[in-house]
């Protein structure tokens, strides 16, 4: 019975936006709004530019940590979101909230990575001591400017009421994570030393290979002024 009212909660708001019938938007109108998912919480301002076209632009920002690995080793990722979408949305239908966006975001998603202590450490295919590595620290981002494409439901604009709600399911494409890896250790200027955190760099961007495409999943309630 738990789960059924807990699935009843995700689900309730979304399927009062998709029954929802907001009219036309109304150009020249303004509404300001806050929102929260997967790219973390934020606010958000929504202009009317055609009758079916709203713009809206944004902030958003979120921390949290993450476990990773790259073969034999383990790395504590320090992740800070932070974005500013600018989006197009498109109203289809004259009577339905349902909308398509497109648009771009100001990308500065990026996370800290640290090495795990160990009295070993495999940097590409040579084992060295602690000692001689010190402390094991990387950079990651992406590309700075990142199309969005989506779907969503809810007009901030819309004639019914000056309160709404929102729903965002898209995606970001922000391309192939950026890794610089660095170490503090006496053998870090070793040419050789070098070429292996090269290939340990190479390793760690293949793990996260699959945060090129980001998901974006986001609840908003917006005031129409």
């Amino acid at each position: 019975m738990a789960r059924k009212n807990l699935l009843f909660l995700l689900l309730a708001p979304i399927l009062l936006l998709l029954t929802a019938t907001p009219g036309l938007s109304d150009p020249g109108g303004l509404a300001l709004g806050l929102k929260a998912g997967t790219l973390g919480g934020g606010l958000e301002g929504t202009a009317g530019l055609l009758p079916r076209i709203n713009l809206r632009a944004g902030a958003n920002t979120f921390r949290f940590n993450f476990d990773t690995s790259s073969r034999d080793n383990e790395y504590r990722m320090k992740t800070r979101l932070l974005s500013f979408p600018i989006v197009l949305d498109w109203h289809p239908f004259k009577t339905s909230a349902f909308r398509v966006s497109s648009g771009m975001l100001l990308n500065y998603n990026e996370a800290d990575a640290r090495g795990t202590t160990q009295d070993s450490i495999t940097i590409g295919s040579t084992t060295y001591t602690a000692d001689q590595v010190g402390k094991l620290t990387g950079k990651v981002d992406f590309n700075k400017i990142a199309p969005y494409a989506g779907i969503g439901w809810g007009n901030a604009l819309g004639k019914t009421g000056r309160w709404s709600l929102s729903c965002d399911i898209g995606v970001v494409f922000q391309g192939k994570a950026r890794v610089d890896m660095f170490a503090s250790g006496p053998i870090a200027s070793d040419p050789n030393f070098q070429a292996d955190l090269e290939r340990e760099k190479r390793d760690l961007k293949e793990r996260l290979d699959d945060y090129k495409y980001y998901p974006v999943i986001a609840l908003g309630i917006n005031y129409r002024f």
